[in-house]
């Protein structure tokens, strides 16, 4: 039904990184333009479409219809759902069909789904034949304001998220909202999290939207929703333009991340959704940075305040302390041993520290347990 709606005219971002700039498409019933879009920037002969036994009903038909309609022969490649396969076992399952149908280095891939296949997919095009083009077609809220773009793929470890991955830029990243109408509410708030990380981080009028308008956007606001998006995908690709490899301001986009990583490790991957794992890892890097002097306490309760009213998670799960600080020591941004922490001084202002004692940490981790 998605797939027959209008096309609205999309806005458009771009990601400033020279000869590998690509356009974000954000709009309303524009699936149906993929095949359009890719052809304006992508003259390979072959697409490869990965998704998951979830979207596949969804949204793969229209997804195949778009693309064949522009030209292109399409192979479909579906793997199973969730972040408990996101690993090497499913990862050949890309390989073995990129390899079996002959895939050249001319021919490319389509990411068409949330943030795990869409970091799969890449990391599969980053390695295949030491690399092929691939687009970004995501269907969660939490994949287009967050994995999408940035170029940033890979897959868990059992020690750790994302250990094992790449840099790979796509050559598009198309959003339509009108897949978010079939994502259940958790999988919705769950990307919000998201969302609010940006305000949270770089944008304090960005933050303050979200607080005064949080009841429209729940209720799906469709102008709203694109407005969100829009500037979420602004804010990354601001960051990403000036740090593409993460060297220096790009660390900024893990606010929250390295606690909540390590909620999704001890956890085993199949409990909390990634967002949810943000959220509540922000509420722990706030209480951390109120702990050594650097954020006011209203501050912490105002972040605190919307997660709530988000309906997301703001208290960790019980395991023991040393659990989580063994866990983020092996986050990726450990860096000369010591775990670089993403920390709120204000809203809509964070910075990196690594000289963060681990007692104060350690307090903060039981004040936030639940």
């Amino acid at each position: 039904m998605m797939a027959d709606s209008l096309s609205t005219p999309a806005r458009t971002l771009t990601v400033d990184l020279g000869s590998r700039s690509y356009d974000i498409l954000i709009g309303s019933g524009i699936l149906s333009r993929l095949g359009s879009e890719a052809r304006a920037r992508f003259r390979g002969r072959r697409l490869a479409v990965v998704t998951n036994t979830t979207v596949a009903p969804l949204f793969l038909e229209a997804t195949r219809r778009a693309l064949v309609e522009a030209g292109y022969q399409v192979i479909e490649i579906i793997l199973p759902d969730g972040e408990t396969h996101k690993n090497w076992v499913t990862l050949q399952w890309i390989f073995d069909g990129l390899i079996a149908n002959r895939f050249e280095r001319g021919d490319g891939l389509v990411a068409l789904g949330g943030g795990v296949i869409g970091d799969m997919t890449g990391f599969a095009a980053a390695c295949h034949l030491r690399g092929v083009p691939f687009l970004q077609v995501p269907t969660t809220l939490l994949a287009q304001v967050d994995s999408s773009v940035g170029g940033k793929t890979g897959i868990n470890h059992p020690l750790g998220k994302n250990l094992i991955g790449a840099f790979h830029q796509p050559r598009l990243v198309l959003m339509d909202i009108d897949t978010l109408a079939t994502l259940p509410k958790r999988e919705l708030l769950a990307g919000l999290a998201e969302v609010i990380k940006y305000g949270v981080l770089w944008d304090r009028e960005f933050f303050e939207t979200i607080e005064s308008r949080l009841e429209a956007l729940l209720a799906g606001d469709p102008e709203l929703l694109i407005e969100i998006l829009h500037r979420s995908c602004a804010i990354k690709a601001e960051i990403v333009a000036q740090d593409e490899r993460e060297h220096g301001v790009r660390a900024l986009l893990n606010l929250g991340h390295t606690f909540g990583h390590a909620v999704e490790a001890l956890t085993g991957y199949d409990q909390w959704l990634h967002g949810e794992a943000v959220a509540v890892g922000m509420v722990v890097a706030a209480r951390l940075a109120v702990r050594v002097g650097l954020c006011p306490r209203d501050e912490e309760m105002r972040l605190r305040a919307l997660l709530e009213r988000a309906g997301l998670p703001v208290r960790l799960p019980v395991y023991p302390v040393e659990a989580y600080v063994e866990a983020m020591g092996h986050d990726k941004k450990v860096e000369a041993g010591r775990i670089r922490f993403v920390l709120p001084d204000r809203i809509g202002r964070s910075l990196v520290r690594a000289d963060v004692d681990l007692d104060a940490v350690r307090a903060a981790l039981v004040e936030v347990m639940a």
